[in-house]
């Protein structure tokens, strides 16, 4: 597989930007808006009003609609959880890359790849930042937080998988009819677990920070940022590309010490070192061996 292109480079780079701002967005917006809701919103607004002027995916609407469900309604429906129960905004932007390894992990099963050493050696490395994290958290919320943080993580790894078996479509309609089609269901739970009464207090305590926070979910971070993605995952393999997504934590944990206050412990700096080591390692190591035969 020959290297990636420079403009490739930058367009994934331009993504770690997008995202790892995004968990302080995150933060701001779950303080006057629920996670189910929020999701909600943020996807239909990332559909509309585009789906009017961009055609559907020309790919089999089971798959669409798994990459819908596990990208988009799964992934951050547990994503806002966390953050709402209390998970820190900054770790959990380094700890949802944990789907680096979930999708290695898939692509060995499902898709036949093989990693390299160290590619192996560069998970181990960052898996282990996280056991790091794990061991210094202490409040049962914040516990729960983090599991549900590292589901997202696996439902997005799931998600990968999904854009892999779509294989060659046009990046915006895959992007634009998937958050269509997790809008709905989106909505749907939101009514059922968090009720009408959530979202009535939501309209009525509404202001510009919250709208601020569904725009930007919307539209840099949906539609630019997965965009972007789904293209890269087409383009490269799975091992290729999902690594970057580790600089994402660089991004995050930054702003939201930042803007928000959150402390850089050392243990914190400490895993987040470790993951980005494990980057290094799986990016700049020997090259990949052949596919494993079916």
């Amino acid at each position: 597989m020959p290297p990636m292109k420079p403009t490739h480079i930058l367009l994934a780079l331009l993504t770690v930007l997008i995202w790892g701002s995004n968990f302080v967005v995150i933060k701001i917006g779950l303080q006057g808006l629920p996670p189910i809701m929020f999701t909600a919103l943020r996807f239909g607004f990332a559909a509309l009003p585009l789906v009017f002027f961009v055609k559907p995916p020309a790919a089999p609407l089971k798959l669409v609609s798994g990459f819908a469900m596990f990208q988009f309604a799964c992934q951050f429906t547990l994503l806002f959880g966390g953050v709402k129960l209390g998970f820190p905004a900054g770790l959990a932007s380094l700890v949802i890359q944990l789907q680096a390894f979930f999708t290695i992990g898939l692509a060995v099963l499902l898709l036949h790849e093989r990693p390299s050493f160290n590619q192996l050696l560069g998970a181990l490395v960052a898996l282990s930042g996280m056991v790091l994290v794990a061991f210094n958290l202490d409040a049962k919320p914040t516990v729960i937080g983090f599991a549900m943080v590292v589901g997202a993580g696996l439902s997005w790894a799931t998600a990968n998988i999904f854009t892999k078996k779509i294989g060659k479509v046009d990046p915006l309609s895959l992007v634009v009819w998937g958050s269509l089609l997790a809008s709905g269901p989106l909505a749907a739970a939101s009514l059922a677990i968090e009720g009408s009464a959530a979202w009535s207090a939501a309209y009525v305590h509404l202001n510009w920070r919250s709208v601020a926070a569904v725009l930007f979910q919307s539209y840099p971070n949906t539609i630019v940022g997965y965009g972007i993605w789904s293209f890269l995952m087409r383009k490269y393999p799975a091992a290729t590309i999902a690594p970057f997504s580790l600089l994402v934590p660089v991004v995050g944990m930054l702003s939201a010490a930042a803007i928000l206050g959150e402390p850089l412990q050392w243990w914190k700096i400490a895993a987040g070192l470790l993951v980005l080591g494990g980057l290094l390692l799986n990016q700049f190591g020997v090259r990949r061996l052949g596919p494993v035969n079916a």
